[in-house]
């Protein structure tokens, strides 16, 4: 019964936006150097690939590591830039003495229900209402593991600007959030807000919430800077040229935020593979890579710490600096060392677990 409900799950978070792209409905906005277009065989493909899935360890077995992040920790007058993976890719993000909050997903399931869907892995390391003043939110387009209704509203009264992809603020509009409070930004498109400034960067992906409104908004990477570092976030997005131009335009990055989870070769166009990751961390010219987009909710057909895995081998390979906080931990902006491999022991206990 279990196994069902994960391919179910499963089903529901692809097939958005996919059945969409098999409708006769105009496509608004476009990649840059690849339309993600799905056929029925394609879908029909994917359907039976969760199916017959046979994974070792789709979801921990055991509660994975965590630090609960103190609120006074976060209220401190003088404090050093850091960053904390809250899960998925939802970050948060403290540079000159303010806050900025990535696509804050808080509540249990990635989905447009409550009641069913992919449940989230570990506890949320803090609550919406114990976090600081937020000077902006950051969101990187509309699926529902990267905007959630309820997160929105509930963030509503602790915002200063809402930073979205265009059209985007349609959607936050409708939820209640005040117009006067949302940017909207094509690609290349800066906004600045005191000292930070964002820009709207390329991305190879898609979006849509439903069955016929595939591509209706923009998505996007952003390029976070302050007088203190300079932050790549990656959203989501399959591996393109579009990293180096980044990269030339804006590199180097102290950290870069990287998707690097619920990837396939079915859609290996809009996700990257690990080592892809890793690839365009490099064509970014970035010092330092923070995986995202994995241990928090079952979105694929890997094992949930197969991501990891992957990028840290490719980042050995490649000489790259790979940070893998545990969920709550602060990394320092200014020396992001590599932190320890926390996911090998858990996976060791799954594994051990299945085979007994």
């Amino acid at each position: 019964m279990k196994k069902r409900w994960w391919i179910l799950a499963g089903v529901i978070v692809m097939s958005v936006g996919l059945f969409g792209s098999c409708t006769n409905q105009p496509e608004k906005f476009r990649n840059s150097d690849t339309d993600y277009k799905v056929s029925s065989g394609g879908i029909v493909e994917m359907i039976g690939a969760y199916i017959k899935a046979d994974r070792a360890a789709p979801a921990p077995v055991k509660p994975i590591p965590l630090r609960q992040i103190p609120a006074a920790e976060l209220a401190a007058p003088v404090a050093e830039s850091a960053v904390y993976r809250l899960g998925h890719s939802t970050v948060l993000i403290r540079m000159d003495d303010q806050y900025v909050l990535t696509d804050p997903v808080f509540s249990k399931r990635a989905s447009p229900v409550q009641w069913m869907g992919p449940k989230r892995f570990h506890p949320l390391p803090i609550e919406i209402r114990d976090l600081p003043s937020i000077k902006a939110v950051v969101i990187s387009h509309d699926h529902y593991d990267h905007l959630d209704k309820n997160s929105i509203r509930a963030l509503k009264d602790k915002v200063e600007q809402f930073i979205v992809p265009t059209g985007v603020g349609s959607r936050l509009r409708n939820w209640g959030i005040p117009a006067e409070k949302i940017e909207e930004l094509a690609w290349w498109e800066s906004f600045a807000l005191g000292s930070l400034h964002f820009t709207a960067t390329p991305a190879q992906h898609f979006s849509g919430r439903g069955l016929t409104d595939k591509d209706s908004t923009l998505w996007a990477s952003w390029v976070i800077e302050g007088r203190e570092g300079r932050i790549f976030f990656s959203g989501d997005s399959g591996y393109f040229s579009g990293f180096r131009e980044i990269g030339e335009r804006f590199g180097p990055f102290d950290l870069t935020l990287m998707e690097t989870g619920a990837y396939n070769k079915l859609w290996s166009s809009v996700h990257m593979m690990p080592e892809e990751s890793v690839q365009a961390h490099l064509d970014l010219r970035g010092r330092a890579m923070l995986p995202i987009h994995n241990s928090t909710f079952d979105l694929a057909l890997h094992d949930w710490y197969e991501p990891l895995e992957r990028a840290q081998t490719a980042a050995k390979d490649q000489g790259v600096t790979l940070v893998t906080p545990i969920i709550g931990e602060a990394v320092r902006l200014q020396s992001p060392t590599t932190t320890k491999a926390w996911w090998k022991d858990e996976m060791a206990t799954d594994l051990r677990l299945v085979n007994e």
